[in-house]
């Protein structure tokens, strides 16, 4: 059998950003992992007319609707009273509830207050789901228009709940036997327009597995998933997709999975027994950041400049004046590899148009520039920025370019 689950997450500070839900993606993945599907996803604040009218239309799509958040003391938490709403009950006060809640608090040396009180309330009818890690109790709602699982959003409470009462719930009740297990083979240097343009006849046509893809800043995800009865059954359908991916993308693929390019990047320095120095400026320490990281004793100096100085003084003043940007970048690139000592040399030089606000793909030239004693390879990026999502990808493309380098040496 199958069942289709929806997550509602309830809180207004997820609506305001003040909390990043977190919490939903984690339960995505026990509950793929456990062959329920998840179609859709639902964040609704503190209101109880708007949470009652997500529940509806949750439970008329889903055969499980599992709600975070909601059922603590205070008065904005309304969960009860919307999920015993959209069933047509009244709330109640569950009795063991309440005895558990006075036992907790006297054997913390505290007094239950009349609002604690209100953790041991549920919709009339629902089964009383004990948090052993908290003190609002979970409860479920089983009824002819489905079933709503509301859960503490407290991270921890939450998870140890999926784990010991959730999932074990939904196998026996739907009788799951199958898992939803994937591959995601990660993408440098093609944009994802070339990603589909090489594989956009698996997506279209795949079932089981199927094929999807996520760009990222510099990096495009490929997705192979498959539900079948056990990881190794689901990776024999995988394997053959995963083969003609890599033969359609080359060694444009650099890893899969956990693995980063970071971390590709560190592994392929040692292998080669290669050092490296880094000279960046508008990419403002995103490529040596990562590299301290990944290439540890590999990764012997970096200069990050703020301003003309450093740059100035590293390949000189006479030097710097009158070079474009693309031989600027040679020079800064072969000058802190001799500094240094390095075997290889990196720049990322950027030259932004103009000054603007852009944070993403701010017009501009950024010059990558990779040497090492025998020879020198570059790279033009027609961006240059300095917001968050330029500066990633300009250290993308620099671990990809370095990658290339590494590969045919």
């Amino acid at each position: 059998m199958s069942v289709n689950v929806e997550i509602v997450s309830i809180g207004s500070e997820l609506l305001l950003g003040q909390i990043v839900d977190t919490n939903s993606a984690w339960i995505s993945q026990r509950l793929a992992e456990n062959g329920a599907n998840v179609f859709y996803k639902s964040c609704v604040g503190d209101n109880q007319n708007r949470m009652t009218e997500v529940l509806r239309i949750a439970l008329n799509r889903a055969d499980v609707v599992i709600t975070g958040g909601g059922i603590g003391p205070t008065q904005d938490d309304l969960t009860r009273e919307a999920v015993a709403e959209v069933f047509g009950v009244d709330v109640v006060t569950d009795p063991d509830s309440l005895t558990e809640l006075h036992e907790r608090f006297q054997n913390r040396g505290f007094i239950l207050t009349k609002n604690n009180e209100r953790q041991a309330q549920i919709p009339a009818g629902a089964q009383v789901i004990r948090n052993p890690n908290g003190t609002a109790p979970a409860f479920m709602v089983e009824s002819e228009k489905g079933t709503i699982i509301s859960l503490p959003g407290v991270p921890f409470e939450m998870k140890w709940l999926i784990t010991n009462e959730i999932i074990p719930y939904l196998r026996k009740k739907y009788d799951l036997g199958e898992t939803i297990h994937y591959r995601v083979l990660k993408v440098a240097d093609l944009g994802e327009s070339a990603v589909d343009h090489e594989i956009g006849h698996l997506i279209a046509e795949s079932s089981n597995p199927t094929v999807g893809v996520l760009a990222r800043p510099g990096q495009v995800d490929v997705r192979i998933a498959a539900r079948a009865a056990t990881v190794q059954a689901a990776n024999s359908l995988i394997e053959p997709v995963e083969a003609e991916v890599r033969k359609l993308l080359g060694n444009h693929i650099f890893g899969s999975d956990e693995e980063t390019i970071e971390s590709v990047i560190g592994d392929m320095l040692r292998r080669h027994d290669a050092t490296v120095a880094v000279y960046e400026d508008l990419s403002g320490g995103a490529v040596s950041d990562s590299m301290r990281t990944s290439a540890g004793d590999r990764f012997l100096e970096a200069i990050v400049a703020n301003t003309d100085t450093p740059r100035d003084r590293l390949i000189g003043n006479d030097n710097s004046e009158g070079l474009t940007g693309e031989e600027r970048a040679i020079a800064l690139a072969n000058a802190i590899r001799e500094h240094s000592g390095a075997s290889l040399g990196i720049a990322v030089h950027g030259i932004p148009e103009a000054e603007g606000s852009a944070e993403n793909l701010a017009r501009g030239d950024t010059y990558i520039v990779i040497c090492d004693a025998n020879k020198t390879e570059m790279r033009h990026v027609r961006s240059a920025g300095s917001g968050a999502p330029d500066r990633r990808r300009a250290a993308m493309y620099t671990f990809g370019a370095l990658r290339q380098h590494l590969l045919k040496s």
